[in-house]
């Protein structure tokens, strides 16, 4: 992909970001000022570092006795007024609550880690700080916090055994299968983090080099940026969270354009602590968003459960529920599995005959949509991304179809893709979608999601395994499903030389297929 390409999107992502950020800003500012009893405090973080924090304590708390602590990182870019609304149901509720912006961003000092060790550290200096000046309980202590505050508290739990319980909602456990997944770049959801970064913070020179190499798809530099992110991972600690026990609820956004669900289960079966995993529709961050302004939530809800079970002791029944958690994008009620396994145990396959070839480096119509926009639209009207099946011209993009279903059909957890390709270049990406399509051949998104290969033998076939991106789905009486294959989408980079093309093939010995989680409603 050209330069000039890639800083026309990064510019429109930050342009996303900075609208994004600024109506959160603006939104969460009247909190600051309505949130009585908020004492605002200075806390050195690792190597003395200055963290802006704000403190809430249960009302008559006179140091006569201890109170669980839920300790409440910020998220990328936002103040430390962010959580004021759900600190104050908190404390209200008999916790001590600290919030704090995370270094390099707003009035805190140092500079942007990424969940690095300086982060983790400062985390646990924080608690420090709360067992010295509040009447914490040092036996009692949580971690809580939406996208960055999330990646940060799992990381913290791993690192500090002291943490005993950990809500981590829209986070990521996995950073390089988050915004590196399929061997390919996420060039929107980098660009909004890249533009709310330096319009809300100051960069350090790694992660700056981070953002520029993904830019650049320099290869020489990717297992750097792949042991940047596993070193970012919660999923590189689990065996020590596990060890350290702290109980572990896990929510994401079906759609999450940043961090995608898939790596969250994943994260969630190796866990062995007591562990909740919930799935709803929407986008980064945009479930919990309406809790942020003091509204019911079903997210914030669940996380003040979580910790009146795990730290506060209350007899709630929550661990006695379905630990896994799921909704629809098409449906209203929530449905309660046993483990991930269960959600995808039924399902069928939809054979991928013929060899269709595909030319590159034309965008056939078939897209994932627009970071945050597209799942936020899905979220509130149930309009995901569409695309006329008929009309997409054959010369750009493969299309199969099954045939139409007599009963509605629901789609649980994570479709695959299994194929044999053929491509002219050494290099190359392509992009699989899954369409629920209706009579007149309008397919609505139902999931998909990247592939890139480097160093193949042009002309040589090989075999590809792709994970779409899970999701839940209803597909209604009489439709059908299809997968279309395209090389261009713009929320990734592509890698496809000028003039490549790619064959998609079935040998008999081992024939190419969809395999859709699926069963009837």
């Amino acid at each position: 992909m050209g330069h000039g390409r890639t800083a026309l999107r990064a510019s429109a992502a930050t342009a996303v970001s900075a609208a994004l950020l600024a109506g959160s800003v603006v939104g969460l500012a009247p909190a600051a000022e309505a949130a009585p009893g908020v004492r605002f405090v200075d806390i050195a973080g690792d190597g003395g570092t200055v963290l802006k924090a704000n403190v809430l304590t249960p009302e008559g708390a006179d140091g006569s006795r201890r109170y669980p602590l839920v300790v409440l990182p910020t998220s990328w870019g936002l103040p430390q007024v962010e959580y004021l609304a759900q600190a104050r149901r908190l404390a209200d509720s008999g916790y001590v609550v600290l919030t704090y912006n995370v270094r390099g961003f707003w009035q805190s000092g140092g500079r942007i880690e990424v969940a690095g060790p300086p982060d983790t550290a400062d985390a646990s200096r924080v608690i420090d700080w709360a067992l010295a000046h509040t009447p914490a309980d040092p036996e009692h202590i949580g971690m809580a916090g939406v996208s960055y505050g999330a990646g940060i508290s799992l990381l913290t739990a791993a690192h500090d055994k002291r943490v005993r319980a950990v809500a981590a909602l829209s986070g990521w456990a996995d950073l390089i299968d988050s915004i590196y997944s399929g061997r390919t770049q996420h060039l929107q959801a980098a660009a909004v983090l890249d533009g709310a970064a330096g319009l809300t913070g100051r960069e350090s020179a790694e992660l700056r080099a981070i953002f520029d190499n993904l830019y650049a798809s320099d290869l020489s530099k990717e297992q750097d940026m792949i042991d940047w992110g596993r070193k970012r991972s919660a999923m590189t600690y689990v065996d020590q969270l596990n060890r350290n026990g702290a109980a572990v609820i896990l929510a994401n956004a079906w759609g999450d354009t940043v961090f995608p669900a898939n790596q969250y289960a994943s994260f969630y079966e190796k866990l062995t602590v007591p562990k909740r995993l919930e799935l709803r529709p929407g986008d980064h961050a945009t479930p919990e968003l309406t809790g942020l302004f003091g509204l019911p939530n079903d997210v914030w809800t669940d996380t003040r459960r979580w910790f009146d079970h795990y730290l506060a002791g209350a007899d709630n029944g929550v661990d006695r529920e379905q630990p896994v958690r799921l909704k629809s994008r098409t449906a209203g009620a929530y449905e309660g599995y046993p483990d991930w396994k269960s959600v995808t145990a039924t399902r069928r396959e939809l054979a991928l005959t013929g060899s269709p070839t595909i030319h590159a480096n034309v965008d056939s119509g078939a897209d994932g949509g627009i970071v945050f926009l597209s799942s936020i639209l899905d979220q509130v009207a149930q309009l995901p991304p569409t695309a006329s099946l008929p009309l997409l011209p054959r010369r750009w993009a493969a299309v199969w179809q099954s045939e139409r279903y007599g009963t509605a059909q629901r789609v649980r957890g994570t479709a695959t893709v299994h194929t044999t390709l053929t491509p002219t270049a050494e290099s190359g990406t392509f992009i699989a979608y899954l369409y629920d399509v209706g009579p007149l051949g309008i397919g609505k998104l139902v999931t998909h999601a990247p592939w890139t290969w480097h160093g193949r033998t042009p002309g040589e076939p090989f075999a590809v395994d792709v994970d779409l991106y899970s999701t839940a789905y209803d597909v209604p009486a009489g439709h059908r499903l299809a997968l279309v294959v395209d090389t261009v989408d713009p929320l990734y980079a592509e890698h496809n030389p000028s003039g490549a093309q790619l064959t998609f093939s079935s040998p008999p010995d081992d024939p190419s297929y969809v395999s859709v989680p699926l069963g009837e409603q």
